[in-house]
């Protein structure tokens, strides 16, 4: 005989309203103290990754308050590049002032303001007070208050969720259904939720607050949507539809809820078609508000023609010397790929990295295995949730709220820049908390309270490692170097995290404290910089840090060269023509001073000059190096052009009266080192011991 299904109808309550609110008030203290613990671990980590973009390299953030206005009015990538135009490499474009907006607030209040060598503070051009969210040193307050943040609302997510489960399992609030179907599954699902290590970035990186605060809004508008409905009470739905528009502000991927909303209350309520329709109502009209506004600040393309680089288009690739877009075979099965993937993290999430920029994924076909399992899976879930609609069944509600809210970062309704993120999967993993906290109910023998000991020491075993994972994990974002040195191992193919590796080793390298180890990282950066350029050669920015490892370890050639192969990609390179100005000034005095190559030491400096002829040491060294070889006109010509460029400057001025006194103008000689003596009476005897 069949054996019967737990029965999930609702039955009389029994349990007095009492139980029930101490049930929530008690769990809903645990879901917040366990989402607060599990990320304690990150209250004073750096920054990290896009930190700069919405924080301290942002005009706008860095003014506080009074860069609000700015915040409002253009894209969030403007205030990072400072230059218009810059922020459209991402096709669409990004409006999301809501928590930049919380950034600067942050800045104001905990930032010291920003002061130049003679300790003035500082105003940009605009006359504004400019805030340095960088000092502080360990106890920067604005880092710690930034990850105190996240954390915080992190943990109000998890009993937001909880709340808005038992509303939707159990309405009345005394949960009435049959073995405790709502608690079980409400608090399983919070639970995996809040535990899930794949959140990791999101929490751990400040900026991702922008997909904490999206979630949380639009989980709350749909909370008191709920509320409203049961409780007829029309004003909560103006209290939705004020959240759900902050949720917006936040991040655009809340819109999905447009589809959420309905679905929720199809499944979960008896409303029907006209009902749902006017519960739905206030969402859509703060949505179209939200584009409006969106509109009017970036304009109406919101997806566009995507751009030709790709580092933000995933979808090219290399043939002969030129980059064109995959085939729409190749393309959809890249897609179908990645959307396999974000169901292996959910299951299994090991190994996590913050990057997955090309080539981190493939150019895949439909004839790789791995393709064709997530073509097969997805077609699965997706006839189950249809055919299983028409019964409310809620593990298809599951299904298509994580096929709902992944649909935007997926790749098939517009570009969005990247092949994935395990960000994404922020907002989707709600579903996949809920399709398996169902399945367990539906495999425990009896829900709450009558759980078989298998499944509860099993779902608590699962618990406890998806929590350790989450906190060991935490650690990989204590700053730049360590994220990107380990997650450089897990996807050792993507030419973003190798130049980003490189880039960071260089700046570690440079530090007083890594002298003894210097040549060593600066190696190790070369290493991984070279793989960047193998996987995309039109990558101008590895070529940039390529010349920058070079110059500090006086290889100075090997430098020269990847200098000219950035501006060879890219002519107008300010970074690559100013750092190559710097090389050639560099290698002159190293063929000069360290080599005794006279000859190499003028044909670099004299390309130095050309590049940068109003530079004071580049002046200087071609005065020495036409001395040094007897041209004593040339010397006194350069000298002369150093002194008047640093007027103030005591040894600019005793150069060129030696320049005078070896050209047998001893008057002259005198009349220029009396000058330098009057701006430093101890020149002399502080050049001796220089030398």
């Amino acid at each position: 005989m069949a054996k019967r299904k737990p029965s999930t109808k609702r039955v009389p309550s029994t349990a007095p309203a009492s139980d029930a609110a101490h049930f929530i008030k008690l769990y809903s203290w645990a879901v917040f103290l366990l989402g607060v613990l599990l990320y304690a671990n990150t209250l004073f980590f750096d920054y990290a990754v896009d930190d700069a973009i919405v924080i301290y390299d942002n005009e706008f953030t860095t003014k506080g308050v009074a860069g609000i206005p700015g915040l409002l009015k253009y894209d969030t990538f403007r205030g990072f590049f400072k230059v218009e135009g810059k922020e459209n490499l991402v096709a669409g474009g990004r409006y999301r002032p809501l928590t930049p907006i919380m950034y600067a607030l942050e800045v104001q209040l905990f930032s010291p303001k920003k002061r130049d060598a003679s300790n003035q503070v500082q105003k940009d051009k605009d006359g504004d007070v400019v805030f340095d969210p960088n000092e502080g040193g360990k106890l920067n307050m604005v880092k710690f208050v930034g990850h105190l943040v996240n954390v915080l609302l992190y943990g109000l997510t998890g009993v937001v969720l909880f709340w808005l489960l038992l509303k939707m399992l159990s309405p009345d609030g005394r949960f009435a259904e049959a073995k405790g179907y709502a608690p079980f599954v409400g608090l399983a699902a919070t639970l995996l939720f809040v535990v899930h290590p794949v959140h990791t970035e999101v929490v751990a990186n400040i900026k991702g607050r922008d997909e904490i605060v999206s979630l949380l809004g639009s989980l709350a508008a749909l909370y008191l949507s709920l509320k409203a409905f049961y409780e007829k009470k029309p004003t909560l739905n103006i209290a939705a539809a004020a959240i759900f528009f902050l949720a917006l502000l936040s991040k655009e991927n809340a819109i999905t809820f447009l589809a959420i909303v309905p679905l929720t209350f199809f499944f979960f309520t008896k409303a029907k078609g006209g009902k749902i329709f006017a519960q739905t109502l206030p969402f859509v009209a703060v949505a179209v508000l939200f584009l409006i506004i969106r509109g009017s600040v970036l304009g109406w393309n919101l997806g566009g023609e995507p751009p030709r680089e790709l580092m933000n288009n995933p979808f090219l690739k290399l043939v002969g010397n030129q980059y064109v877009d995959f085939t729409a075979g190749e393309k959809f099965a890249t897609i179908f790929y990645t959307l396999g993937k974000y169901i292996q993290l959910l299951i299994f999430p090991h190994p996590l990295s913050h990057d997955y920029y090309p080539r981190a994924v493939g150019i895949m076909t439909f004839g790789d295995w791995r393709v064709l399992l997530s073509v097969l899976v997805y077609l699965g879930i997706g006839i189950y949730a249809i055919l299983r609609l028409p019964k409310k069944d809620a593990v298809s509600y599951g299904i298509l709220f994580f096929l709902a809210t992944l649909s935007i970062a997926s790749n098939i309704v517009f570009p969005i820049g990247t092949n994935m993120n395990e960000r994404f999967l922020y907002m989707p993993s709600i579903g996949f908390a809920v399709v398996a906290a169902v399945l367990l109910y539906r495999v425990s023998g009896g829900g709450w309270g009558n759980v078989k000991p298998v499944v509860l020491y099993g779902g608590v075993a699962v618990l406890l490692l998806l929590s350790l994972k989450t906190f060991t994990r935490n650690f990989a974002w204590k700053d730049n170097f360590t994220l990107f040195t380990t997650d450089i191992n897990t996807v050792p193919n993507s030419a973003k995290l190798r130049n980003a590796t490189g880039g960071e080793l260089i700046t570690q390298a440079v530090k007083p404290e890594n002298a003894a180890r210097k040549n060593e990282m600066l190696t190790e950066a070369v290493g991984h910089l070279q793989e960047a350029v193998k996987i995309h050669p039109g990558y101008k920015n590895p070529f940039l840090l390529l010349g920058n490892a070079y110059n500090y370890l006086q290889q100075y050639e090997a430098s020269i060269q990847a200098y000219q192969q950035a501006l060879r990609l890219d002519p107008a390179y300010e970074e690559a023509q100013n750092n190559l100005g710097i090389t050639y000034r560099d290698a002159g005095r190293y063929y000069g001073e360290q080599k005794g190559d006279l000859n190499k030491a003028m044909e670099y400096l004299t390309k130095a000059f050309e590049m940068r002829p109003n530079e004071y040491e580049t002046l200087r060294l071609l005065g020495v190096a036409y001395g040094v070889g007897g041209n004593v006109e040339k010397a006194v010509e350069f000298f002369e052009k150093a002194a008047q460029l640093e007027p103030n400057n005591a040894d600019a001025w005793y150069n060129l009266g030696s320049a005078y006194y070896n050209a047998g103008q001893p008057e002259k000689a005198q009349e220029f080192i009396q000058k330098a003596k009057q701006i430093n009476p101890d020149i002399e005897e502080e050049r001796k011991n220089r030398k």
